[in-house]
């Protein structure tokens, strides 16, 4: 890794972490200071990082300053019973270019990644997570992102790469490693008709934030994520006012703690990131608390792995098979060790998406195939595999 990317974190954070009770984070956590140096990532499985450039972020002048904040609100928790090794690798500061951060995003990430060290982003504008992405390049996978924001950010290929237009890049530039987009808690006056139907042509999901008000439906979702990206624009502004694009409605900030624990839990994630904090709106640090507490769930939700995906041995998982109408059967699987279910689709082939023929999904999914209703999502995949 080229430790030339990131500076230290503030002296201020390091002066107020020696403060801390030493069952503290900050006690715990290996600090980039300037005194300690760059951490050992030997043994390290997360790695946190913060990206000082919101250049890229549409309507939210300033939101890649003052991310020390959120550190300072962080390290003041108390560890859950967690095994996992963390370490603050520092910040990324601003490029002479936007696409100067891009790069060095991007390359440190896929280092991490090749690692096995999970990165924790902290930004910055939504736009980061186009670098986060293709930090996935030359790792020989394809990857489902999963946003976390009231709008689809889709923008135009004409556009230039901005907060509101990251997911069409995405999309349609090569190299394409995009299986599955998926957006939680939309709301659907900030989001056209057409960008809304386009979502569906292309068979990704899109979840109103009235249906995953039953947070435990983003379970299955995020068991399927490999990249996750909150816009913390997706919480209400009175939960968490400092971002301009706040709108009264969002997510609550314990549902917005119960997605990011969800996330954690995944056996699939591999990187996750926090963006659009905005520190001149911050009213009372109210923000950064809530980001911290995200983190913290995030962490929380990785220490509780079941470890049950992909299979280990098919004696570990209950089989059900389910015969349509059509005669097409659907076999579901459910874990033994987690009580987590799955559905299979049978791919004929051996081709590069097999890591996507099993699907994550919840007890009510094997319901609707009772009844003979096709899953929605078993549909949408099996459309983008054959």
């Amino acid at each position: 890794m080229n430790i030339d990317f990131f500076t230290p974190i503030e002296e201020s954070v390091a002066a107020h972490v020696l403060e801390q009770a030493p069952s503290a984070l900050g006690k715990i956590v290996q600090l980039h200071t300037v005194e300690n140096g760059f951490p050992d990532l030997t043994d390290v499985s997360i790695a946190i990082l913060a990206v000082k450039d919101g250049r890229g972020s549409v309507g939210n002048e300033g939101c890649g300053n003052g991310l020390d904040q959120i550190r300072k609100h962080f390290y003041q928790l108390y560890a859950g019973k967690w095994t996992t090794q963390i370490a603050d690798l520092g910040n990324i500061e601003k490029g002479n270019t936007v696409e100067d951060t891009y790069f060095a995003v991007k390359s440190s990430i896929e280092f991490l990644l090749k690692n096995n060290i999970l990165p924790i982003i902290i930004g910055g504008g939504q736009d980061i997570t186009y670098a986060n992405y293709r930090a996935y390049d030359n790792l020989e996978q394809t990857v489902n992102l999963v946003a976390v924001d009231s709008r689809f950010d889709l923008g135009s290929l004409e556009e230039e790469l901005t907060s509101k237009s990251y997911v069409s890049r995405i999309v349609m530039e090569e190299p394409n490693n995009l299986f599955n987009f998926s957006n939680i808690g939309y709301q659907t006056y900030f989001n056209s008709q057409e960008e809304i139907e386009l979502l569906d042509k292309l068979y990704f999901d899109a979840y109103r934030l009235g249906e995953v008000k039953d947070i435990t439906l983003v379970e299955p979702i995020m068991r399927d994520a490999d990249v996750v990206s909150v816009d913390i624009g997706s919480i209400r502004q009175s939960e968490a006012p400092a971002n301009e694009n706040a709108s009264p409605n969002g997510f609550y900030g314990e549902e917005i703690c119960a997605i990011a624990r969800y996330a954690g839990i995944s056996d699939k994630v591999t990187s996750f990131g926090i963006y659009e904090y905005n520190v001149m709106l911050d009213s009372n640090s109210q923000t950064a608390k809530l980001i911290a507490q995200i983190i913290w769930y995030f962490i929380e939700g990785m220490n509780s792995r079941a470890k049950d995906y992909p299979f280990a041995t098919k004696e570990s998982y209950q089989k059900f098979t389910v015969l349509l109408s059509d005669d097409d059967p659907i076999n579901f699987y459910k874990s033994d060790k987690s009580g987590r279910w799955w559905m299979e689709i049978n791919l004929i082939s051996n081709n590069k998406h097999k890591r996507h023929a099993l699907i994550p999904c919840s007890y009510r999914d094997y319901e609707l195939a009772l009844q003979q209703k096709t899953p929605e999502r078993w549909y949408k995949a099996l459309q983008k595999l054959v």
